[in-house]
């Protein structure tokens, strides 16, 4: 399942000063995110605008990371429907899981719509109907806010240039995967995924950044970034 967070760097959109409005990496970011519903795995990530460009980015990227045919489900964003086709060229068994919003909740800066119900679509291959659902992801996202200053609502702790937000969330998403036992699953989402054996420690975190300059060198990886 993929769903996807908003946050901003150095000001709200509206805020953004006129020297600096157009530049890369300033204003309102998003965040896509795919989880696997059974090992709970962040499988893919990735930081930009919440447009078709850096969705075919990031359903690509996800597509290059998966083995074997897979159920996805995602909202009603149209960006993801064309991004679906560039990535998987119909090899995904694809839904669409659409909210239905009802009269607007109590007066507040932040309260939303009441969801009335949801409108179930298949897009592509065969999706179980039982397994469409975005709940898992949207959970996940509720505990990147909780989880992270630069996230939280009303503070002065959003990140003030892209590179140091795109950071810490690799931090966020490397101790999640890695370092944290999922309550329900009682091992970490990568154990559970078949990743690694093992519970990490930090240890093991730092000392793969010491390594990283050589794998890169080893597999001829280039490192890729969407603005």
């Amino acid at each position: 399942m993929v769903d996807e967070i908003w946050s901003f760097v150095y000001a709200k959109q509206k805020n953004i000063p006129a020297d600096r409005k157009g530049e890369t990496g300033v204003g309102d970011v998003w965040t896509w995110t795919a989880l696997d519903a059974d090992s709970k795995l962040i499988i893919s990530w990735l930081v930009g605008s919440r447009d078709a460009e850096s969705a075919t980015h990031f359903v690509c990227d996800l597509s290059d990371r998966l083995a074997n045919r897979v159920q996805i489900t995602t909202d009603g964003h149209r960006a993801y429907i064309e991004s679906m086709d560039a990535g998987f060229a119909g090899a995904v068994d694809y839904a669409v899981l659409q909210k239905l919003y009802g009269d607007t909740a109590s007066p507040g800066r932040y309260s939303p719509a009441r969801v009335i119900g949801t409108r179930k679509e298949c897009c592509s291959g065969h999706p179980d109907p039982k397994h469409v659902s975005t709940s898992y992801v949207e959970r996940q996202n509720l505990t990147m806010r909780m989880s992270m200053r630069r996230f939280t609502r009303l503070t002065n702790a959003f990140s003030k240039k892209v590179e140091n937000h795109i950071h810490a969330l690799a931090i966020y998403f490397m101790h999640y995967n890695f370092l944290r036992s999922h309550q329900t699953l009682r091992v970490t989402p990568a154990m559970a995924a078949g990743v690694t054996p093992n519970l990490w420690s930090m240890e093991d975190v730092v000392r793969l950044i010491d390594e990283w300059p050589v794998h890169k060198e080893r597999f001829g990886i280039t490192e890729k970034r969407a603005s």
